[in-house]
């Protein structure tokens, strides 16, 4: 009489598991590294894009609480069939009675007169300066800040005297006004008193050479026209201030009257690094698409040089579920390497770009945990398939190949 004895179902233990998965990663390392560099890339352009957005997004933010986003920027416009317009010149005198307004300032340009270092530059070579005529209430108003020297504010207001702003000042080649300076305004010397910060919400003020009302009439032949009004107004009144300004600065001609949020130019600035963004992160997901192409095509080859090594395990025991395990575990594997390498490659590229720009190092959540899960993801569906056709490989035959 034969006695059956059952067997225990053959087991793989998970640490067992994790051996089997590795083999095929240590005996062939240079094939390993190069199919995790696909992943690696793909996962590191998606974090540093990500990174570098939010980071941009918070130096964005930090630029707009301090600047504020309740200045609005009144000027003339053209009117319906009316031509160019200009503003009344009671204008300012009514903005500053509108009961949200907090300050008020304007400027007003010199026709003909332009920037020089001397006076032996020719006229035609303005460099794109300009001479702006400034009250002294435009620099609080502004909120801007002084890089050297004062502002008109603090200086005589009846003496040829101007404050450069950041662009004017770089390209005279002044730096500071340790040193008396002077310039050529028109035809006539003006001595350098200040040099401004830039100011992010009005470059054209970067671009000009200040000088006071009284200055402008005695030495330059100004007008007394008034270009541009800016105004603060109370940020939780924005928009009604906004509404009623063209009618009140200008009741005749409301349509003349143009009035503009500066903080929007950065806003719009935001919304198209966010579609740059989302254009990036479609190229990081196509590298990273070519990556787990890459470990598939990879797996595949393994599957077919390791017949042999498949049909001597499955002889020893091996069902068909471990060799379809290894596999797969391989696979995630090598995508989790190249998940793990290409998180900290985006995050040393976001750092080393921030750093340069000046802006804090922000690297989200959301790019870390989703890379990882992005590259096990791949690293699943590219090794199914070589899983499957391993573990569907017939032992005998398998061992003929030894």
């Amino acid at each position: 009489m034969t006695t059956v004895v059952d067997q225990a179902p053959s087991r793989l233990a998970p640490a067992d598991m994790a051996r089997a998965a590795g083999i095929g990663l240590r005996t062939r390392r240079l094939r390993s590294i190069l199919s995790a560099l696909g992943i690696m890339i793909g996962i590191g352009a998606m974090v540093a894009v990500l990174g570098l957005s939010e980071s941009s997004k918070s130096d964005l933010l930090s630029q707009l609480d301090a600047l504020g986003t309740n200045m609005l920027q009144v000027q003339a416009t053209s009117g319906i069939g009316l031509g160019p317009g200009t503003l009344p010149d009671e204008a300012v005198a009514m903005a500053s009675r509108v009961g949200p307004v907090e300050i008020v300032s304007s400027v007003g340009s010199v026709s003909g007169a332009n920037v020089y270092k001397n006076d032996l530059i020719p006229d035609t070579q303005t460099g794109g300066l300009s001479v702006v005529v400034a009250d002294p209430n435009l620099l609080e108003t502004l909120q801007g800040m002084m890089a050297d020297g004062v502002f008109l504010d603090e200086a005589s207001p009846d003496f040829p005297v101007t404050v450069l702003g950041s662009v004017t000042a770089e390209r005279l080649g002044i730096r500071d006004i340790e040193t008396p300076t002077v310039v050529w305004l028109g035809d006539e010397w003006f001595a350098v008193v200040g040099i401004m910060d830039t100011l992010a919400l009005s470059p054209d003020i970067d671009r000009a050479a200040l000088v006071s009302v009284a200055a402008a009439e005695s030495y330059l032949d100004y007008d007394g026209v008034v270009g541009t009004i800016y105004v603060r107004v109370d940020p939780s009144e924005i928009d009604d201030a906004r509404n009623v300004m063209p009618a009140t600065v200008n009741p005749e001609n409301p349509d003349q009257v143009q009035v503009t949020r500066p903080s929007d130019a950065l806003e719009a600035r935001e919304a198209a690094d966010t579609a740059l963004t989302n254009l990036f992160l479609g190229l990081g997901a196509v590298a990273l698409l070519v990556g787990g192409v890459g470990i598939a095509n990879v797996m595949v080859i393994s599957v077919m040089e390791r017949r042999g090594e498949i049909g001597l395990r499955r002889a020893l025991g091996a069902t068909r579920r471990h060799i379809a395990v290894q596999f797969l575990g391989e696979s995630l594997l090598l995508a989790g390497i190249g998940g793990v390498g290409g998180v900290l490659l985006g995050a040393l590229v976001t750092a080393g770009y921030a750093a340069s720009q000046g802006w804090d190092v922000l690297i989200p959540t959301v790019a870390i945990v989703g890379g990882m899960t992005a590259a096990l993801l791949i690293g699943a569906v590219a090794g199914l398939y070589p899983a499957m056709r391993a573990a569907r490989v017939s032992p005998t035959d398998a061992l003929r190949t030894l």
